[in-house]
């Protein structure tokens, strides 16, 4: 089997770079964690594509994770709240040691550094794909409706929004045009379409690699859940086996992909539905993911100066246009978008340095 591993960088620089630790930061973890802070030790460890910044709170070989995650910004309250309820269908979630909440800090167990991404190989994914796929089950059982907000309309069309508006428009320079417009528009009305028709239920909205911790050897812990929603069924399946950071064979996809889609229905979880249509949504739902990370990856790196997520928009441009050629023959609306993007978009992007290996982005 063949594996593309996308080269993993820290997702941020040390929390220090970019602002000054609270001098009040470490004297309130070390009190919350029972520790005097003269003994204590506070390190930044990665953060990811927030303004949230992690810190392991030391005494000796014992050690906690530090949140800093400024109110006006982070959701705080809302990464209480799924922590709470994901803990309560038996999820693995860190456990919430204190908090802060008018000040934005956090205490919580540390699970280690071990994320699920650099354990993956041709080998291993078979079992790790089969424990991450008992998470999905587990939070398929997650009684979210009116405890998460709803993936809606709203926020599914604000989502395809980043791409027009970050990645044509101020990652790739494309110039103004009424196809363009339109193609976007009839592209989002379908993909919005599909998304709403989906049967719903608890989606994590980031169900990757990255997110996925690995305690004692083979348990697998969540975490970056604060943005959980109500929403579309594949959302979070798309995610995790059309991942950002590492490919797989589309065959070996779509058989992961309808097993999922047998365990779901043989639990009750999911209402019977035939093998094409549950494919379709599955590619329409990665398509939607896929088009909104090209945007919220060039935000990053323009807007937040996060350079590392460039290197990742080759995978996902490999996404969509697998997507858009395999669908074109059955949809209409993604070959008019296809062909718009060869003539257009595609050679723009071939001319990237973030295409290109060995070349810096200017």
């Amino acid at each position: 089997m063949s594996v593309f591993l996308v080269r993993s960088l820290p997702l941020s620089a040390p929390a220090t770079a970019t602002r000054p630790v609270p001098a009040d930061l470490l004297p309130w973890a070390a009190a919350a964690w029972g520790r005097d802070a003269g003994v204590c030790t506070l390190a930044p460890v990665a953060g990811d594509a927030s303004n949230r910044r992690y810190f392991r709170l030391a005494a000796g070989r014992a050690s906690v994770i530090v949140l800093e995650a400024p109110p006006a910004t982070e959701k705080n309250a809302a990464f209480i709240s799924v922590l709470q309820l994901l803990a309560g269908q038996g999820v693995r979630v860190p456990a919430l040691l204190a908090v802060e909440l008018e000040r934005g800090y956090l205490l919580l167990e540390d699970l280690g550094g071990q994320m699920l991404l650099p354990l993956l190989s041709a080998d291993s994914v078979e079992a790790w794909y089969g424990r991450a796929g008992e998470v999905l089950l587990n939070l398929a059982q997650v009684a979210a409706e009116g405890r998460v907000p709803d993936y809606d309309r709203a926020l599914l069309e604000e989502e395809l929004s980043r791409l027009p508006m970050w990645f044509f428009d101020r990652l790739l320079a494309l110039p103004a045009s009424a196809q363009a417009d339109d193609c976007v528009a009839e592209v989002k009305e379908l993909l919005v379409a599909t998304a709403l028709a989906q049967p719903r239920g608890f989606v994590h909205r980031d169900f990757h690699s990255r997110n996925l911790m690995v305690l004692g050897g083979d348990e697998l812990a969540l975490i970056d859940f604060q943005d959980a929603t109500f929403g579309p069924a594949t959302y979070d399946l798309v995610s995790l086996l059309r991942d950002c950071y590492i490919r797989w064979p589309r065959q070996r996809v779509e058989a992961w992909a309808l097993a999922h889609r047998d365990a779901l229905v043989g639990r009750q979880l999911l209402p019977p539905v035939d093998d094409a249509t549950f494919l379709r949504w599955f590619d329409l739902m990665g398509l939607q993911r896929h088009l909104k990370v090209l945007g919220t990856f060039a935000r990053l790196y323009l807007r937040d100066g996060k350079q590392a997520y460039l290197q990742d928009l080759p995978l996902v441009v490999t996404y969509v246009e697998e997507v858009l050629q395999s669908r074109r023959e059955s949809e209409p609306v993604l070959a008019r978008f296809h062909d718009w993007w060869l003539r257009v978009v595609r050679p723009v992007i071939d001319s990237q340095a973030w295409m290109q290996p060995g070349r810096e982005p200017s």
